[in-house]
């Protein structure tokens, strides 16, 4: 199976980093927020005629979807701090419509109910930590993906795949409890793909509150990864809040 063989050279890559500084004092933060993402691509089995476009037939539009997460900073040098984000996407439509997926093939009134789940777990080291802002790290991303395609017959499916991934943010602090960041976590492994972008700005309040704004964007891309070729992209703007201590 060509996912779980996806760059296991992203672990060594992430540990050979420096013995980077770490935050001064102990720090805990945990907040959530709503991802308002927008979802286009297609994906197919190998063995299947064409491709299955997810916006032409399987109606999929624009989603309102929850993330959550908790970081944990420490001042322990040689051992990273910890970072854990979990998202979820639900993708739905119906319609008429006609396709060919998994050898059936689909024709009238189709409906469909896809959910996808991202647990991330990022163990970063703070190479910069003042005006300007470097983590790098490794993003050990669990992916869950259950489907069901019905039109008199259905079909169904899922699967649970773990990724490494190397991961970097690079940011900046105009002001006092302000930042501008970027970060991204990424693999690429025999014409497979698996990307995370975000840009966003957080401010963090003298009352342990926080809140944050940007734009995100998940893309897929696998080439025979369990009998299935696929390119998808779910991107929009994000709000949150948070606590941190």
């Amino acid at each position: 199976m060509k996912l779980k063989k996806l760059s296991y050279f992203a672990l060594s890559a992430a540990l050979i980093s420096p013995l980077a500084a770490n935050a001064d004092t102990l720090s805990v933060s945990v907040g959530g927020g709503v991802w308002n993402e927008t979802a286009s691509g297609n994906f197919q089995k190998t063995y299947d005629p064409a491709s299955v476009d997810i916006k032409d037939n399987l109606f999929w539009g624009s989603e309102s979807q929850g993330y959550f997460f908790a970081t944990l900073e420490h001042p322990i040098p040689i051992l990273p701090n910890v970072r854990l984000i979990y998202t979820k996407l639900d993708q739905s439509g119906s319609g008429d419509t006609s396709f060919t997926f998994d050898g059936e093939t689909f024709s009238g009134t189709v409906s469909n109910d896809f959910k996808i789940e991202t647990t991330d777990l990022i163990a970063y080291y703070e190479v910069l930590d003042n005006v300007v802002s470097l983590d790098i790290g490794l993003n050990i991303r669990n992916l869950k993906a259950d489907y069901t395609i019905i039109n008199g017959s259905s079909v169904t499916d899922s699967f649970d795949e773990t990724v490494p991934m190397l991961y970097a943010l690079v940011g900046g602090s105009p002001l006092p409890n302000l930042i501008i960041s970027g970060e991204l976590s990424y693999v690429a492994y025999s014409g497979s793909t698996v990307s995370d972008f975000t840009a966003k700005v957080a401010y963090t309040t003298d009352f342990f509150v926080g809140f944050e704004a940007g734009y995100r964007q998940q893309k897929f891309e696998f080439d025979d990864v369990s009998d299935t070729n696929a390119k998808l992209d779910f991107s929009g703007v994000f709000a949150g809040a948070y606590l941190k201590f």
